[in-house]
C-alpha cells in the first residue's frame, strides 16, 4: 500500500533506497540506536512501513522484549547504570532466538520477543518464520554498543545527548554516532533530517 506522501515520508524513502542498493536481496538486520526517548521505536516503525512500500518483506523486534528480569539483573549487584547498561538485556537471548535463526535465510523459525519489562514476565514465544529474502529492523539503547555492532548489517542512530544516566555510561564507552552508517536528527519527527558527524 502507497503511503501518503509527507516530508518524513519523503525523507524515509530516500533512506530506503539507499538501504536496498547495497542490501536488496537475502536476510538483512537494520540496528537502529539512541538515547532514551529519542524516538527509536517510531522510527523503526515508520521506516518499516516504507520498506513494505517498497515490497519488501519486514519483521519489526526491540531490545525492549529482549530484557532480562529484574531477578537476573540483581545477581550482577545493586541497581546502579553501570548493571543497567551491562547486564540489563538478554543479549544471549537475542542472538540465540532471534539473530542467529532469523541469518539462516528461512531455514529455522525465529521469536522477535522473549520478555515484557513492564510486568517483569516472560512472553510465551512465538515462533515465526519469513522468507529467504527478508529485512529485520530492530530498535532499542545500546544495540549498537562493541560489542553488538558487527551484528548488524545497516546501523542507524537517533540524534542527540545522554541525559539519562545509563545512557551517559553508554556514551562514554562508545558514542553510537561514531560508528552508524548514517546519523539522523529526528528531534522534529515531521522534518527529519541526515547529520553528517565531521570526521577529524
Amino acid at each position: 500500500m502507497e503511503l501518503v506522501t509527507t516530508p518524513r515520508v519523503t525523507f524515509l524513502r530516500t533512506l530506503a533506497d539507499e538501504i536496498l542498493q547495497h542490501y536488496g536481496r537475502g536476510r538483512m538486520i537494520v540496528a537502529i540506536d539512541g538515547p532514551l526517548r529519542s524516538g527509536k521505536t517510531a522510527f523503526a516503525d515508520d521506516l518499516a512501513a516504507v520498506l513494505r512500500e517498497r515490497g519488501h518483506r519486514v519483521f519489526r523486534a526491540s531490545m525492549e522484549r529482549f530484557h532480562r528480569s529484574r531477578a537476573a539483573q540483581a545477581e550482577y549487584g545493586d541497581d546502579t547504570p553501570e548493571r543497567y547498561y551491562g547486564y540489563g538485556f538478554d543479549e544471549s537471548a537475542l542472538r540465540r532466538v532471534l539473530v542467529e535463526p532469523f541469518r539462516m535465510g528461512g531455514s529455522t523459525a525465529f521469536v522477535t520477543a522473549v520478555f515484557d519489562p513492564a510486568r517483569d514476565a516472560w512472553i510465551a514465544p512465538k515462533w515465526i518464520t519469513g522468507p529467504a529474502d527478508a529485512i529485520l529492523l530492530l530498535d532499542g539503547r545500546f544495540v549498537l554498543r562493541p560489542r553488538l555492532a558487527d551484528l548488524w548489517d545497516v546501523r542507524i542512530a537517533l540524534d542527540g545527548d545522554p541525559v539519562d544516566p545509563a545512557d551517559v555510561v553508554a556514551y562514554a564507552e562508545a558514542d553510537p554516532r561514531l560508528v552508524a552508517s548514517a546519523v539522523i536528527e529526528d528531534r522534529d519527527p515531521d522534518h527529519p533530517k541526515r547529520r553528517f558527524l565531521d570526521s577529524c
